[in-house]
Parts: structure tokens; sequence; C-alpha cells
């Protein structure tokens, strides 16, 4: 194996990734006996597929044989980093493929569906009128597993002696179970009984069969993604729109939480900081927003609460379905729905943005430094916040990741607004709202994000895509890890000579 292989291919674990991704995208077929007419596009996946699965035994194979040299300068972090950044781009490559072929998209196109689907954006491009069934699936499908993320799936099967750096790499905070493969079949089991629930009430109060499936998929993964062009407002139906919201905030709940809850440990759930300041956020928000537009709507008393409740529930847990046009909203209730798409949904959930959990201590730490500064005697004081697993203190380094986190994911919003107002022709608000969507892997779109975007505009919301949905700091410590490598073979290259 040359040097660049040894960048990537370190372990098998790439090659196991590839091999998953490649199973993935072939469980599209499975929807073709039932929609006849769609057997020519078995070929879209069917490709990929197959020369996904092949390379990554040939990688197991190479791989295995491969003594890996030590590298005593990478972190934990860094060591889960490059095979979590290259198995989410190879994903993002092999998701669009059968778009590029069957769909006849073109590659930036296809690409940004692609990256929309497996980061759980739900932001689209397309017609979905136009679009075979076996394309909407394959939508919704990339949706669920990229709300699940590909170490879990992985996990579930084998395990490797890297796999706790990859998990915590691709953002779960939390091993539920005493073993990583236990934690993630626990996450898988949960994900899988919510959807069978999605799908059968679905069904009930009226959906289709597949378009259930399909919705039920990007609810619990809190992506997005529709097969009507009027999202779940196409159904006009308050269940369904019950419905959904109870599947979004299922998807935004940390699994650990659910866990729990499932167990019927309701008093040991309700002491959970970041459960408590979720159901705040609704208390305070909904009637807000809901005011809003009885003020500057005339919209009735009970039609805009549900309205509030739908379209402050899509947007905090970064689902992104609507049941009305958000554009027409009042300049207040489209800031609170802004300040939302920062916040997020729980850690260890598969919503976006900075999270819960650090919203809620970032306001903790404003309070304590506010009391600090009113106190007139130096005050010693151990804040804590209570997590599934025991109560935490609110220490310095603590302080810090928050702090800087935070920073770092506002520098991010503002540079990639900026960004956008250069690629695409509209105001700074726009501009801010958009890439918040993205960036908070929202999926809300004021118009912006179209088919007849400019290329750099798209190119500009799939890389807020991408840092919103493996949390910035992934991405950047990916790139150094790589730099640092090359760096290091480049010296062992000057010794050998």
């Amino acid at each position: 194996m040359n040097n660049l292989g040894k960048i990537i291919f370190e372990s098998s674990n790439s090659g196991k990734l590839i091999i998953l991704i490649g199973l993935l995208v072939a469980i599209p077929i499975i929807v073709v006996p039932f929609f006849p007419g769609e057997e020519k596009y078995i070929f879209s996946f069917l490709v990929p597929s197959v020369i996904s699965i092949v390379s990554g035994i040939i990688i197991c194979i190479v791989t295995s044989r491969t003594v890996k040299p030590v590298t005593v300068w990478q972190s934990s972090l860094q060591k889960g980093s490059l095979p979590v950044m290259f198995a989410w781009f190879f994903a993002f490559l092999l998701g669009a493929v059968p778009f590029l072929i069957g769909c006849r998209l073109d590659f930036i196109h296809a690409f940004f569906e692609s990256v929309s689907g497996w980061t759980t954006t739900g932001l689209t491009i397309v017609d979905v009128t136009d679009m075979p069934h076996i394309f909407l699936f394959h939508r919704a499908f990339m949706q669920y597993c990229g709300g699940l993320g590909f170490i879990i799936m992985i996990s579930m099967f084998v395990q490797g002696s890297q796999d706790m750096n990859l998990f915590n790499a691709e953002g779960h905070p939390d091993r539920l179970m005493p073993s990583l493969k236990k934690t993630s079949q626990t996450i898988f089991i949960i994900y899988s009984c919510f959807l069978m629930f999605g799908i059968l009430v679905y069904c009930l109060f009226g959906m289709g069969v597949f378009d259930a499936v399909c919705h039920t998929m990007s609810a619990l993964s809190t992506a997005g993604f529709t097969t009507q062009t009027g999202s779940i407002g196409h159904y006009r139906s308050l269940p369904i729109e019950i419905i959904t919201i109870i599947l979004m905030l299922v998807g935004s709940t940390n699994f650990a939480v659910l866990l729990i809850l499932s167990r019927g440990k309701f008093r040991r759930a309700s002491r959970v900081s970041e459960l408590r300041f979720m159901i705040g956020l609704l208390i305070v928000f909904v009637p807000l927003a809901a005011f809003s537009l009885v003020k500057d709507m005339g919209v009735s008393i009970g039609e805009s609460l549900i309205n509030s409740l739908f379209g402050i529930v899509t947007t905090f847990t970064t689902t992104g379905y609507s049941i009305m046009d958000y554009s027409h909203w009042p300049p207040f209730a489209v800031w609170l729905l802004i300040i939302l798409m920062f916040v997020g949904g729980s850690a260890g959930s598969t919503a976006g943005g900075i999270k819960l959990i650090r919203a809620y201590l970032l306001i903790r730490i404003a309070i304590e430094n506010i009391k600090n500064r009113l106190s007139p005697v130096q005050r010693i004081s151990k804040p804590a916040y209570y997590r599934v697993q025991s109560r935490e203190f609110i220490d310095d380094t603590l302080i810090k990741n928050t702090i800087g986190f935070v920073a770092c994911y506002f520098a991010v919003f503002f540079t990639g607004t900026l960004l956008l107002t250069l690629t695409t022709d509209c105001t700074l608000f726009d501009a801010m709202f958009e890439f918040a969507s993205a960036f908070g892997t929202v999926g809300i779109s004021n118009g912006l994000t179209s088919a007849s975007a400019s290329a750099g505009s798209l190119v500009v919301l799939m890389i807020g895509m991408i840092l919103g949905r493996l949390e910035v700091f992934i991405v950047f410590i990916g790139i150094f890890s790589i730099i640092q490598k090359i760096k290091l073979l480049n010296t062992n290259f000057k010794i050998i000579k």
C-alpha cells in the first residue's frame, strides 16, 4: 500500500464502512416490485452498490495484511475523525450516483441532493412530483441512515479496537449499555420501534403506506424530505400534523433519555437538564409565535397555536417540515425560527444545531457570571446540571469547551452568510436565514435553494450542511490530522532518502 493509501485506509474500518454504504445504497431496490415500470432504475442503484461492496472487500483484505505504524501525536478524537469523515464523504458521492444515472441530474445537483439527504438537512432542488418512487424512497432512506450514523450501524454487527473512537467522533456522547455493540443495537431497536409506530398511525389517519414510510423515516431523522410539494401541509389533517410533531420531538431527544422513558423511569427523565430546557423552549416560544401570527396575520387563536407549535418544533428539532409558507410569517416570528435554528435538538439525537445542552450551559454560564459580578463579596459556587447518567458540575473545562464550540459555530455561520451573499443575489437577512437553515441541518428554505440556484451558492450550502452534521470540530480535526500525517510521511521519506 502506498503512502496516500495509509493516510485513509489505516485500518479495516474504512473497508467495513464502504461495504455498509454499498449495501445501504442498494436498499431502495426493494420498492420496485410495488411500482411496476420502475425496473429500469434498478441499474442506477445496483452499479454503485456492487462497486462499493467489492472495493470494501478488497480494502479489508489489503489492510488486514498491513501493519499500521504508531503515531503517538494522535488523540482518540483524531484517530476517529479520519475514518468518520471518509465514510461520510464516500456516502455523499455514492448517494449521488443514482441521481446522476437515473434522474440525469448534473453532478452539483446530484451531490447536493445526496449531501442534503445523508446530513438530514432536507433542502432540495428537485421536483418531487416528477420523481419516481424509488428515488423518493432513496432520499428518505438516506436521511433515516444519516440520522442513525454509519458507526452505530456498523457497530451492531462487528466491533474493532478503534470503534469507540469512531462512535465519539460521530457525535454520540452516551454509551447506553456496557458494550458499544449493545449500545448500538439498543439505539437501533428504539429507532425501529418508533419507525413502526409512525408508519402505523400515519396509515390509520389516512396517509398512504409509501408516504407513511418516507415521512416517518424523515421525521424520526429530523430531516424533512417529503413526497409532496406541500410537505405535511399537503394532507390538511390535524392528526397527521400532531403525529409528525411527536415523531420530530422523539427524533430530537437524546437516545439515552428515550431509553429511560421506555423503561418507565419518568422521574429520572424529568431531572435531565436538556429535556427540561426543551420543554421550557416550547412553553416560551410557541405562545410568542402564536401571538405574532394573530397580531400581524389575523389568524385565529386555534390555528395560530397549531401553526406555531408545528413551526417551532420543526425548526428547533431541525426537521424542516411545513404546514404553511414560513416566508409569509411576520418578521418577529421568523426571528424566533432563526434563533431556534441555532439551538437545535439534543446531543446524541438525530438533530443538528449547537445542541440544547450547549445552549442551556451557555445560559447557565452567563447567569453565574452575572451573579458573581453582582455579589458584594467573593462568591464561591459549584453550578451543576443533570445528564441521564449523573449530576455533573459545570467546571472550567466544560465552560471553555462550550464557549469555544459556540464561538466557532457563529464564526462559520457569519462566514457562510457572507459567502452566500456573494454567490446569490439576495439580501443579508435572506442569506442569514438560508445558511442558518443549512448549517443547522434544518431544511427550511426562503426560496434561495432551487434548481436555478448558482453552483457557488449550492457549494456554500453543502459546506454548511456537512459542517453542521459533523459538528464543525470533527471536520477541522480531520483536516488537521491529514496535514499532520502528510508531514509525518514527508519526514519519514526524507529520512529514508
